[in-house]
């Protein structure tokens, strides 16, 4: 999960982000929306996947969706929290290197904790004098809190994990409520599963650069296939 502000200022182990439009674009990042989106998809295809069409009747079909929105908004909530919990532990490791550094008798030492709470692409290029600077600007705060705490900023990227994990169940499961016909309406599950698989793959390709973004979206179907295979079989 990504860095998210503290209530003391004090540097994020991970660059800031680009101001962007829209709440949950400017606290999740794009791999955080890409793997909770394909996080749900696996979980309820999972549950159509192993739905028998041929034997399968309005009693199964209604089981089938009960189990596939009750897990999806369980583990929706689960993820949201263990998402708070990363924010807890990623802000507190920040606190405890800015206290290192403050207390640090040696500018070497305070250095290698400044050096050490940096990216390692960052960490590579900066400066002596640039950690000079940092560790100067550090001294001259306030003291930081004994702890973090959650922001607003904190809480809405966990409504955005929630509602990404929890809401991509509804556009597999729709054919199944609306289509009377079992396998048709798995037909139709399948192939917006397969349309939403492809979508996050190319527009992941897009934003890494990819001259063929298609291809990432290949891959992305594939690599769904795959893990809801394994997790059919594994009695996932």
């Amino acid at each position: 999960m990504a860095a998210r502000s503290g209530s003391a200022s004090v540097p994020s182990p991970r660059p800031a982000r680009p101001h962007l439009a829209g709440p949950f674009r400017r606290v999740l990042e794009p791999i955080d929306r890409t793997s909770e989106i394909l996080f749900g998809l696996i979980m309820v295809l999972t549950f159509t996947g192993s739905l028998s069409v041929a034997q399968a009747g309005r009693d199964d079909v209604r089981a089938m969706l009960i189990g596939a929105l009750g897990c999806n908004l369980a583990w929706a909530i689960i993820d949201a929290v263990f998402y708070l919990m990363g924010c807890l532990a990623e802000k507190n490791r920040g606190l405890a290197a800015a206290r290192g550094v403050r207390a640090a008798s040696d500018p070497e030492q305070a250095h290698r904790l400044i050096a050490d709470a940096l990216p390692p692409v960052m960490a590579s290029i900066v400066e002596p004098a640039d950690l000079e600077a940092m560790r100067l600007r550090l001294i001259q705060l306030p003291e930081p809190p004994a702890s973090a705490g959650l922001n607003r900023e904190d809480w809405l990227g966990a409504l955005g994990v929630f509602l990404l994990v929890f809401l991509v169940t509804f556009p597999v499961a729709i054919p199944f409520i609306v289509m009377s016909h079992a396998e048709s309406a798995l037909r139709v599950s399948n192939a917006i599963a397969v349309a939403m698989l492809f979508a996050i793959g190319y527009a992941a390709g897009r934003r890494s650069g990819r001259r063929r973004p298609w291809l990432m979206g290949l891959g992305m179907v594939a690599l769904g296939a795959v893990l809801v295979g394994l997790t059919i079989v594994l009695g996932g």
